[in-house]
């Protein structure tokens, strides 16, 4: 027994300027802590997981909630680590405050983006499965971070976002306020076309898509008299905004079948030129 203790307490490093000696005990301990930490989290993760989804909770609100929680666990985890390591958190902070001066200049925007991570989980305002669109780069959350965000793109590319970018830039969350959201597509007809007919059948393509809303009505504006062409613009809401700009390939397909049997034109673009003569 006395050459277990020996072994167990067998000093490993040993940190003269904060009176701390590390010993075998010590590490056990951290292993032991790290692991209680992760069953911990896993079956924390498990009992939310069957009492919420019972109550049809959001799933980006339910990561988020995950994420806090294991955020909260970890930290619970570190502290207990090092206190079992005999290091004073109070002590380490106080003898290292002009280090940690020189870190936080040195590193803001990790700070910010953590601040922005944690920003996000509590208010709610991006969840994972929203579709959002960041400065043209539309795409669906798969992941929130602590300090960045995973989009999944049309193309099916990942692209990793700093938290900060949602909280201080312009984002587009198409998720957020309602499921249907309304997008456009705009066609010119040539001038003498009958335009009634270019709106009936404008109405008859989308009716016939079976992924654009009936609720509310799609509907037509004449939007302008161009160059060359009356501008139309048909309007539709749908759920599948993620694959929206399919649903627009669709119905530009349909549009252009009806004008070609209905003897509807599409022009091209026109321009006259006018040439003067004269001498010099």
């Amino acid at each position: 027994m006395e050459k277990f203790n020996e072994i167990l307490y067998y000093p490993l490093i040993a940190f003269d300027n904060l009176n701390v000696t590390i010993t075998v005990f010590n590490i056990v301990m951290l292993l032991i802590i790290i692991l209680v930490t992760k069953l911990v989290i896993k079956l924390t993760k498990t009992i939310i997981l069957r009492r919420l989804v019972a109550k049809d909770m959001n799933s980006g609100s339910l990561n988020s909630l995950i994420q806090l929680i294991k955020y909260f666990l970890y930290v619970i985890a570190i502290t207990i680590g090092l206190e079992s390591m005999g290091i004073k958190l109070s002590f380490l902070l106080a003898s290292s405050a002009a280090l940690l001066v020189g870190i936080g200049l040195g590193l803001q925007q990790l700070f910010y983006d953590l601040a922005s991570g944690v920003i996000l989980l509590f208010e709610g305002t991006i969840r994972v499965g929203d579709v959002v669109d960041l400065k043209n780069v539309v795409g669906r959350v798969t992941d929130i971070g602590i300090r960045t965000s995973k989009i999944k793109t049309r193309e099916d590319v990942y692209v990793i976002v700093p938290n900060s970018k949602f909280v201080s830039g312009d984002v587009v969350n198409w998720s957020h306020i309602s499921a249907a959201t309304r997008f456009n597509v705009q066609v010119g007809v040539a001038y003498g076309s009958d335009v009634q007919l270019v709106k009936k059948l404008l109405l008859n393509a989308a009716d016939g898509h079976a992924k654009i809303e009936n609720t509310p009505d799609p509907f037509v504006r004449f939007n302008d008299f161009g160059d060359s062409s009356l501008v139309f613009n048909l309007y539709f809401w749908t759920t599948e905004t993620f694959m929206v700009e399919n649903i627009k390939s669709d119905l530009r397909f349909s549009i252009d079948e009806l004008f070609r049997k209905n003897g509807i034109t599409i022009p091209f673009p026109q321009r006259d030129l006018h040439i003067k003569s004269g001498t010099l």
